[in-house]
């Protein structure tokens, strides 16, 4: 699982190539905590096929907001630098997210 923050997002998501998950998180959020064991297995799952990373909004609220993210948890994937996916608030479950990467990754 890659830490991102506001200096490394853009190479490490924007820049970057294949399949990158982005899990949006804050301190205070308690269902991203409840989420982040999923979050787990779901990169072992997609282990090769799919980069895991985490952006904590509460450290980098302007590259949250770059990115329209304006609600938690907001799982977000990318393609290529592009956002071809996301799942917000209540949706924020393990089979929804499963079922986004598995609809555009297979």
């Amino acid at each position: 699982m890659v830490m991102l923050d506001k200096d490394n997002f853009s190479p490490e998501v924007l820049e970057a190539e294949g399949y990158i998950l982005v899990d949006y998180y804050g301190d205070g959020c308690v269902p991203c905590q409840a989420l982040m064991p999923d979050i787990e297995e779901l990169a072992k799952k997609y282990e090769g096929a799919v980069k895991f990373c985490k952006l904590n909004t509460s450290k980098a609220r302007r590259t949250a907001i770059s990115q329209r993210v304006l609600g938690l948890p907001t799982i977000t994937l990318y393609k290529d630098g592009a956002k071809i996916g996301e799942v917000i608030k209540d949706d924020c479950t393990r089979d929804s997210i499963d079922a986004m990467i598995a609809r555009h990754v297979g």
